[in-house]
């Protein structure tokens, strides 16, 4: 099936960044779509995307010089995770995933999902993504993922926090958060909508932020220096509870198609320390990833 008429296929030749990422370095957030001949999209998707499969996802990782990675579970493969699967066990053991499961999901299918490298589940909240769902669908699925010491990764925008944010407070595992809560920069980093933001995630231990998508956020475009500020504000934050990772193939781009090489030049803008970048890269994902 061919893509959606606006869609933006993936950069074919990224840059190489200048910025050298660290032996070790996570890509904390990335997808794999299909190939569709191998695993199709879901019926009730919102958008059809190009294959990205795991070959290329592990082609690109190679050369931007990533050697550890969490798939998350995209919302147009719904919640058939076989392309995510897939990809884990393709990977030695180096990958971890994010899953999408339903309330009524049973015991044998989190064992296999863990069993491959599974590490947690998607709540996605944006509505031009997914249709709005109640609370308690996602609170049975917290309370089945619990034994297994998964947590959840949470997809909003800005405008949703008021309305969500007890709804984390209350969480009884680990939150991250993806792309920095999706803040409107154009408002300035030190707008009270990004403070009520900030103050969420220093108050509350169990929740942490992905550093991630400036290309989402821009309202400049490359290479997003009205970004830069958000997320150096929440590396300084909580430099214990930030990971980074490219959104590969970034999907739903409508301004450009995103540039991976500069997407980790990027990374230096928001973590200038050396102990910053480590925790960011290395400790933090692999603390809630990978712990002995």
């Amino acid at each position: 099936m061919p893509p959606s008429p606006d869609y933006l296929p993936f950069h074919p030749n990224p840059s190489k960044p200048k910025f050298t990422l660290p032996e070790g370095t996570w890509d904390a957030h990335c997808h794999v779509f299909g190939p569709e001949a191998d695993f199709p999209f879901a019926p009730e998707r919102k958008y059809t995307p190009v294959d990205a499969g795991k070959d290329k996802l592990f082609e690109l990782h190679k050369y931007l010089g990533v050697d550890r990675s969490v798939i998350v579970q995209a919302t147009c493969h719904g919640a058939d995770n076989r392309a995510l699967v897939d990809a884990l066990l393709a990977s030695d053991g180096r990958y971890r995933g994010i899953a999408t499961v339903r309330p009524d999901v049973s015991k044998e299918h989190l064992d296999e999902l863990d069993a491959a490298g599974v590490r947690g589940v998607r709540f996605n909240f944006v509505k031009r993504l997914v249709d709005d769902t109640p609370r308690d669908h996602f609170l049975k699925i917290v309370e089945k993922i619990k034994p297994y010491g998964w947590h959840i990764v949470v997809y909003f925008e800005a405008a949703d926090l008021p309305g969500l944010e007890q709804f984390l407070i209350d969480m009884p595992v680990t939150v991250v958060i993806d792309h920095l809560g999706r803040p409107d920069v154009t408002k300035g980093v030190d707008h009270p909508d990004f403070e009520r933001f900030r103050k969420l995630v220093r108050e509350n231990d169990h929740i942490w932020v992905k550093v991630t998508c400036p290309e989402r956020l821009t309202v400049a475009g490359p290479p997003y220096d009205d970004v830069v500020a958000f997320g150096k504000a929440i590396v300084e934050d909580i430099p214990d509870r930030v990971i980074w990772g490219t959104d590969w193939p970034h999907p739903n781009m409508k301004s450009h198609v995103p540039d991976d090489g500069k997407l980790v030049d990027h990374i230096a803008r928001v973590a200038p320390k050396p102990e910053q970048q480590r925790a960011l890269l290395i400790d933090n994902p692999t603390r809630l990833y990978d712990p002995k």
